[in-house]
């Protein structure tokens, strides 16, 4: 597993390369919820990092808050912005039922980092604070040949962590390589996009 607050300290920060490319196929998914849903909700933004995506849900008119287990990252996102967002630092694989409920969660990056145990974890901490109809987006590496390196996930393992009991998996794409360096660039990332199942 990654060690981020020593990367954060030590300024090698490879993954926010990924921002634009990232960025510019959030704000289509985002626009593909606006037109499913009443109007937005809660969002939380799971390993937020620097905030480098949060404001995009802000800006789509989420009550955005993002979460991450780096104090510094935390402070360097609130001081980012923008100020409608809340940050805070907290672990995704123990995420607090203090945060409230949500219609929307964001993970870009973060569950492909965990072990497999923190991995459901993060599922189960997801599920309890989710609105019945809640989404979660995901953008993962693929389980390729650089795995070790740079982290990754199968999409087997995402689907057994959010069980199709209370999570129905509507759509997986191809996720863009744009901006990421060798050997990120050979990972087949993808986008996820699951349902919470109304109880």
């Amino acid at each position: 597993m990654t060690n981020y607050a020593r990367m954060y300290r030590l300024g090698f920060t490879p993954w926010e390369r990924y921002g634009p490319a990232a960025g510019a196929q959030l704000r289509c998914w985002l626009e593909r919820e606006s037109t499913e849903r009443e109007g937005p909700g809660r969002a939380l933004d799971i390993g937020c990092g620097r905030g480098q995506f949060t404001p995009e849900l802000v800006n789509h008119g989420w009550e955005t808050v993002g979460v991450d287990l780096v104090p510094a990252a935390v402070e360097a996102a609130r001081e980012r912005g923008p100020a409608e967002a809340t940050y805070v630092v907290g672990d995704a694989a123990n995420l607090s039922p203090d945060l409230g409920k949500f219609d929307l969660f964001l993970d870009i990056g973060c569950f492909q980092g965990l072990g497999q145990a923190q991995q459901s974890a993060l599922a189960r901490g997801a599920t309890a604070l989710a609105n019945p109809g809640a989404t979660l987006l995901m953008l993962a590496f693929g389980d390729s040949l650089f795995r070790r390196m740079v982290e990754g996930v199968s999409q087997t393992e995402v689907e057994a962590a959010f069980q199709p009991s209370e999570w129905e998996l509507r759509d997986v794409e191809a996720a863009s390589t744009e901006g990421l360096g060798f050997p990120m660039n050979r990972t087949n990332p993808k986008w996820y996009r699951f349902r919470r199942i109304s109880s």
